[in-house]
Order: structure tokens, then C-alpha cells, then sequence
């Protein structure tokens, strides 16, 4: 476990809120730099940045070697915020991530020393390395955004990002995400391996310089925050909201899917929606927005039946391709 940063973070924004221009404009810049990083994911990319800006967790589920831990740390560094970094291991306390009531024989009261968890941006690595108890210490923290130890509540900072990642290969020695933690992620998405031309790039000057030592902050934590609320005010058309409730639905009655897609998930993939179009410039959604996070949003959700044919994804890319797609209305 060891801390990136200790800036402390505002609780609330102040100022002039942000317009969807700035929105379009700053995580432009936040896609550029990160791009740097992890070359030929632009996909990806997208994805954690439109998690940052809808206010949401992202878990990243890939094979050694193939950028996970850079997604991180390079997110982590375009954000002049309060960042954390925890190594799970199966040693890991529950404590060791919220943080723990120590006596203080002065006073003769205990004193609360946060974990870190109170952070803008917690970097969760390899998170299915530590037990379910631990886990399961993150569960109120990623939902409920506040932390409960010794029977007194903390509020956490905004805003509040987990970005977790885990090898589903390597079976020794992890313990696989429940349901109901997953749930709390609002995507889930894979790096794969780059193509040849971006692999042969890596292999040119990556050994001699560090794209990560080069990165410089694009925005800073009261600035998210505001880009953030500007997010939430983005319009929805009525239309569009029945579109995706029905998408969310369906995957409840989908053939070889034992567990569908939960109330959260219909939660999450509004928010994602709305992040979607004020990357893109606009003030309100379109069905493509739904569509478009359809996968990222559901797939981790869907608990498939013994035997099916089909993975998550698969199933939901036929399931959108299916549904009849409404004319969105601007506000």
C-alpha cells in the first residue's frame, strides 16, 4: 500500500460551474494524455475517462503485461487530486484499506487515522489477490461514498473514483469478485494485446523513457468535480429513458442468463449515457449513447447459465441490434 499523492480534496465545487464545452474540451485533453500512455486504446481510454466524468468505478480485467496498471497511473497523474495506491494481497486487512481507531493515551479517546480510501482516485491492484472480507470493505466505500469504523461514519471526498484491476488467468491465490461487488463497478473493459505497429513502437524507445515521467497534470480535483455536476444536468428525453429500461430489462429474460442486469445497472448506464454525450459536445442523450456503453455498462453484470453458447458481451451486442431505437429528443 503506498500513497501517490496527499492533496487534500474539496468536499463541494466553488466557482462558476462548467459548461459542457469545458467538459468536451478537458476530457479531450484527458483522452490525449492518457493516450500517450496506453498506445492504440483509444476505446479503452474513453471508457475510463467517461467513468471519471460520470463519477463511477472501473474495473479492468486482463492478462499480465498488457497495460493495466499504466491505465491507472496515468489517469492517476492527468488529475492534480488525491491519489491512492493498495497492492492487494491475501494478507490485506479490512483496516489496511479504511483506515483504523487508534487509543490515544493523552487524550484518552481514539483517534481515526484514515486509510486510503480517502482519496480522489483509489488505485485497487490486483484486487481479487485479497479475501472477501476485505473486499467487502470497499463495498459501502464505492456506494454509498463514506466509510463506517468503530460505529462513527466518514464521508469521503469528491470525487471519488475506484479503479481496480485483476488477472483472470492466474486462479492460485485469488478470490473471485461477488456479485454484488462487481455490481458497484460502473464498467468493466479489457486492454487485449496492441496490434503489431503499436507493439513494434513500444519496443523502439520504451526502454530508455517512461511516457508516465513525462505526463503533466490536465486538470485538478475542484475542476472535476465541477465537470462532473455539469454531467449529472444533462437531458435525458423520455424516449430515450424507456429505451434503455427496456435494454436493462431485457437482459433479465435473455436465454442462457441465469442473473440480469440489476436496478444499479439501469442507474449506471444513464449515468454512463450522459457522460458519453458531453464528451462528445452535447447537452443531451441519444440512443447511440445508450447503445454505444450497452457492453461496458451490463456485461460484468449478467451471471450466464452453465452451457451457454454465447459470453455477456456477445449476448448484449445481439440484445441492442434486436431492440427498435426511438428518435431522441433534444431539451
Amino acid at each position: 500500500m503506498d500513497s501517490m499523492a496527499t492533496r487534500p480534496a474539496p468536499a463541494r465545487t466553488s466557482g462558476p460551474p462548467a459548461t459542457i464545452d469545458d467538459v468536451h474540451r478537458v476530457g479531450a485533453q484527458l483522452q490525449q494524455a492518457v493516450g500517450e500512455v496506453l498506445v492504440g486504446k483509444p476505446d479503452v481510454v474513453r471508457l475510463a475517462v467517461v467513468c471519471l466524468l460520470a463519477e463511477g468505478h472501473l474495473l479492468v480485467e486482463d492478462v499480465p503485461g498488457t497495460g493495466k496498471t499504466n491505465l491507472a497511473k496515468a489517469l492517476a497523474r492527468a488529475i492534480d487530486a488525491s491519489v491512492a495506491r493498495i497492492q492487494f494481497t491475501p494478507d490485506l486487512m479490512p483496516s489496511d484499506v479504511t483506515g483504523v481507531s487508534i487509543f490515544d493515551r493523552a487524550s484518552s479517546t481514539f483517534e481515526f487515522r484514515p486509510g486510503p480510501v480517502f482519496s480522489n482516485l483509489l488505485v485497487a491492484d490486483e484486487i481479487n489477490r485479497a479475501s472477501p472480507k476485505t473486499q467487502s470493505a470497499l463495498l459501502e466505500a464505492m456506494e454509498e461514498r463514506q466509510v463506517s469504523v468503530d460505529g462513527a461514519t466518514y464521508p469521503l471526498a469528491r470525487p471519488f473514483l475506484v479503479l481496480a484491476t485483476q488477472n483472470p488467468v492466474e486462479l492460485e491465490g485469488t478470490y473471485p469478485l461477488p456479485e454484488a461487488q462487481r455490481d458497484r463497478f460502473l464498467a468493466m473493459t479489457t486492454i487485449g494485446y496492441p496490434s503489431a505497429a503499436d507493439e513494434l513502437d513500444m519496443l523502439v524507445d520504451r526502454d530508455r523513457v517512461d511516457p508516465l515521467e513525462a505526463m503533466e497534470p490536465v486538470t485538478d480535483s475542484t475542476t472535476l468535480l465541477r465537470l462532473v455536476d455539469t454531467v449529472t444536468e444533462v437531458y435525458v428525453a423520455p424516449q430515450v429513458r424507456e429505451y434503455l429500461l427496456a435494454l436493462v430489462r431485457a437482459t433479465r429474460a435473455l436465454p442462457g442468463v441465469r442473473l440480469g442486469a440489476s436496478p444499479r445497472a439501469g442507474l449506471h448506464l444513464v449515468r454512463a449515457a450522459k457522460a458519453t454525450a458531453a464528451l462528445a459536445g452535447r447537452d443531451f442523450v441519444v440512443p447511440d449513447d445508450v447503445s454505444g456503453m450497452a457492453v461496458p455498462v451490463l456485461s460484468h453484470r449478467l451471471l450466464l447459465s452453465p452451457g451457454a453458447h454465447l459470453d455477456a458481451g456477445q449476448l448484449l451486442t445481439g440484445l441492442v441490434g434486436r431492440l427498435p431505437v426511438p428518435r431522441a429528443a433534444r431539451p
